[in-house]
């Protein structure tokens, strides 16, 4: 898979135990938990976050998040098209999850960052969720991340981030229409532009 990396010691074992973590992406530190009820209760609180704003789920590869989302043959296509975590899917999840999850529509991405997905290998998926408080600006360092939210320096990996523009946002539209089969709506343009994805599409017919 990636090449070995090492995590910090007891990080797996936190996330494990319910609690949330600070760790790298290829943009900014997320702020990672469990997508289990009390843990996102400890992480929404922690981020002063409204409910009504959804988390994504970040995984190591789409099969990950195959027990969680109905997975359409097109999305391995499209993600393989474009770097590795430049978009997030949004999906049908196969049952009704909690609300801040995004209930029958959940956002997976495939991370890039090598411990991330080191991380997730080992969790399975976690929030990717940035790590900082509501409505203030992010910090590029996950461990001073971690400081800004009060959380024990074992709590965050001791990685900076490069910062850029965020992964682009695609909703996959579920449709019984067969010329639908391949309809993604662009929910946020970032990493990829709107034109990529539509010359992607273009191509596929």
């Amino acid at each position: 898979m990636d090449d070995p990396v090492e995590l910090p010691r007891g990080i797996v074992e936190r996330v494990l135990n319910g609690l949330p973590i600070v760790y790298p992406t290829s943009t900014l530190p997320a702020l990672g938990c469990l997508p289990h009820t009390d843990a996102l209760d400890g992480l929404f609180k922690l981020k002063n976050r409204s409910e009504t704003k959804i988390v994504s789920l970040g995984v190591c590869d789409l099969e990950q998040a195959a027990n969680l989302v109905e997975i359409p043959d097109v999305a391995s296509g499209i993600l393989d098209a474009f770097p590795t975590g430049s978009l997030t899917l949004i999906l049908p999840a196969i049952k009704t999850l909690d609300s801040r999850l995004g209930g029958d529509s959940i956002a997976v991405r495939v991370l890039a960052d090598t411990h991330a997905r080191k991380l997730v290998s080992e969790t399975g998926p976690l929030t990717a969720t940035s790590a900082n408080l509501s409505g203030k600006e992010p910090v590029f360092d996950c461990k001073e991340a971690g400081k800004v939210l009060n959380l024990p320096p074992s709590a965050a990996f001791p990685v900076k981030c490069v910062g850029g523009a965020p992964s682009t946002l695609i909703r996959w539209n579920d449709s019984d229409d067969v010329l639908q089969d391949s309809n993604w709506t662009i929910i946020r343009e970032g990493k990829v532009s709107a034109g990529d994805i539509q010359a992607w599409s273009t191509q596929r017919t």
